[in-house]
């Protein structure tokens, strides 16, 4: 094997280095990854805008990781029953599995992977490579893997490139199906046609929801389109017409059971509007919450709609189950969510095309370590 590698380091708030790592050593519960895929979503573009104080020196970024086990010990082959040259997905979280949390198979919310409250959690994407193992994220020719990493084994049918899709779709799953509910003959709001809203407009079709609306804005019109080849039942535009008045038109004035709210820096409107279409009791509102304060809450109407308001906080490895299952099931054209490819040295330029800094219109982007020194950009189909 190779002994150095090239990554793309942060090196600070908007800055990015292509910088050359010693390959680390494997011990016999751990292994290498060869990096593949490395997906970018709107939390990157807040990452890498604005990291958080408590994540010190350098970052790899790159948490969304489809790549080839190309070095392993013998215990880690045998704990996660996996060979050399498998191909796996992996997932951001490292917990201890051993707190209560990981015990009962909600690894997201241990301690020892939660960088808000442990400066020294550990989460691929997030953690400094001054940490040992050093390459703790996917925007770089290998990854290091201890021994509690979470992987999930693509099919050989399904390419690296439509892997990078587990996490987006994995959310979507979670979020819409195992978190708010979704199931047969529901009527769903979606709020904004990104990487998220449709990976929920997947899940929502396959739960078997009886009518999905997508929301977003003019300029998401190849989005809508894509929305409505995936199964949407009819799309709003918020910025020409009345998004409520078209909601209450498109349910006979019934409203929506559910509401999933998919949208980025769009301030409080999404909010108020869920509550405002939501059926007259018993709705429910999903919500990522990435307000930090959200005056005037509409309490009173809340409670006496008995609306039901979930958050929507990353995945399960049941939810990775079953967005592989769906990436490999074919049954939708998925690969249209992956819209462009860059090669990992640029990563500055790829993430201010996801924060829409650029005319670039990207929905899911693909970063490849094999597409170094080539241009990049988006994907013809």
């Amino acid at each position: 094997m190779v002994q150095t590698v090239q990554a793309a380091v942060r090196v600070a708030p908007g800055t990015t280095e292509m910088q050359e790592f010693e390959l680390p050593s494997i011990d016999d519960d751990s292994a290498l990854l060869q990096v593949e895929v490395a997906g970018i979503c709107g939390t990157d573009v807040k990452m890498y805008a604005d990291p958080p104080a408590v994540i010190q020196g350098r970052v790899i970024m790159g948490h969304e990781n489809v790549g080839v086990i190309a070095q392993a010990g013998p215990r880690f082959k045998r704990r996660h029953g996996l060979a050399e040259g498998d191909r796996v997905f992996v997932e951001h979280y490292v917990g201890c599995f051993n707190c209560e949390w990981c015990r009962l198979g909600e690894y997201r919310h241990c301690e020892a992977t939660d960088w808000r409250t442990n400066p020294d959690g550990r989460r691929f994407g997030y953690t400094s490579a001054e940490n040992p193992g050093t390459l703790w994220g996917g925007f770089s020719e290998y990854m290091y893997l201890p021994w509690n990493s979470v992987l999930h084994k693509i099919p050989d049918t399904v390419t690296p490139e439509l892997a990078g899709m587990v996490m987006p779709l994995s959310n979507g799953i979670e979020w819409a199906l195992l978190t708010a509910g979704v199931g047969y003959a529901d009527t769903v709001l979606i709020q904004g046609p990104g990487q998220q809203g449709l990976a929920q407009l997947v899940a929502a079709k396959t739960a078997g929801a009886a009518k999905i609306l997508v929301s977003g804005t003019t300029r998401d019109k190849h989005r809508f389109d894509l929305a409505k080849e995936l199964g949407a039942d009819e799309v709003i535009d918020v910025l020409t017409e009345d998004p409520r008045e078209k909601v209450m038109d498109l349910t006979g004035g019934r409203g929506v059971d559910i509401v999933l709210d998919c949208t980025s820096r769009a301030g409080t409107a999404p909010v108020l509007l869920g509550v405002d279409v939501l059926k007259r009791r018993e709705g429910t509102l999903l919500m990522q919450g990435e307000l930090a304060a959200f005056p005037d809450f509409p309490v009173k109407k809340v409670t006496e709609k008995a609306i039901t308001i979930k958050s929507a906080r990353g995945h399960s490895f049941r939810a990775c189950e079953l967005a592989v299952d769906q990436l490999a099931s074919r049954r939708f054209p998925l690969e249209k969510l992956a819209t462009h490819r860059y090669g990992i040295d640029q990563v500055d330029h790829a993430i201010r095309v996801l924060a829409g800094e650029t005319d670039e219109d990207a929905i899911h982007i693909s970063l490849m370590p094999s597409l170094v020194g080539q241009a990049g950009g988006a994907v013809v189909r």
